[in-house]
């Protein structure tokens, strides 16, 4: 009799806090992420690293992939967490494991174009022949949700860029064929996008007049949603 093949495990490092409406209408950040990546028969936990909660140090080496999310925290603070975070992801590069970031996982500093909020357009570059990232099979351009204000501006060598937009210069990087960085939220959906944009409003981080704008151009513009999620799919298991 053939071994049952094992289960795949993954882990969601989850770097925001939920708020009351989102976890009741979306399930919260677990529930963006599993709704886009989950498959039948994966077992899916959750680590709010925020919280000071990391997976064991014995349990690391077991997940297939990880995922860390976005946040209304920066990236480039000096809070506890983010060092413990960073040591963790230096831990996963030298296991080769899968680590999807998204926004706040894809970022290093300030940008000085201040926020991007919306649907934008990110052109991918042709990966060279000698890149890791020659066999990602990637579209000349795909529409995403953003919401942010820290970017990414420098990355070392062996790390290839592989998407921008007409505001961030890094919009997408790959480095090997383990760790992908995508500054926009292919796991939003409009009404997730509004919610995030009325939280900055209350905290005073943008103006009304501002938020007010981005909610009317977000309405009529609609991203690649399922695209992003095959994208996504075929980097984290391993099908690229």
């Amino acid at each position: 009799m053939l071994e049952r093949e094992r289960k795949k495990r993954y882990a969601i490092l989850m770097c925001g806090e939920d708020s009351e409406y989102l976890l009741k209408r979306h399930g919260g950040c677990y529930g963006f992420f599993t709704k886009m990546l989950a498959e039948k028969g994966e077992t899916w936990d959750l680590y709010k690293v925020v919280k000071n909660e990391f997976p064991k140090d014995d349990d690391v080496p077991f997940y297939d992939g990880y995922v860390i999310t976005g946040s209304c925290h920066d990236a480039h603070a000096n809070d506890p967490w983010i060092h413990q975070l960073l040591t963790l992801v230096n831990t996963l590069n030298s296991l080769n494991k899968k680590i999807l970031g998204i926004c706040f996982g894809h970022q290093v500093v300030r940008s000085t174009a201040s926020w991007d909020i919306g649907v934008t357009t990110i052109n991918f570059m042709l990966p060279s022949s000698s890149s890791n990232n020659s066999s990602f099979n990637l579209p000349l351009k795909l529409s995403v949700f953003k919401c942010h204000r820290d970017e990414v501006v420098d990355l070392p060598a062996e790390v290839e860029v592989i998407g921008c937009s007409e505001k961030t210069g890094i919009e997408m990087f790959r480095y090997e064929d383990h760790i992908l960085g995508i500054q926009g939220h292919p796991e939003f959906t409009i009404d997730i996008l509004l919610h995030f944009i009325d939280r900055l409003t209350r905290r005073n981080l943008i103006q009304e007049g501002f938020a007010s704008d981005v909610k009317v151009k977000a309405a009529i513009r609609e991203p690649d949603t399922e695209a992003w999620k095959t994208l996504c799919l075929t980097f984290l298991k391993g099908q690229s």
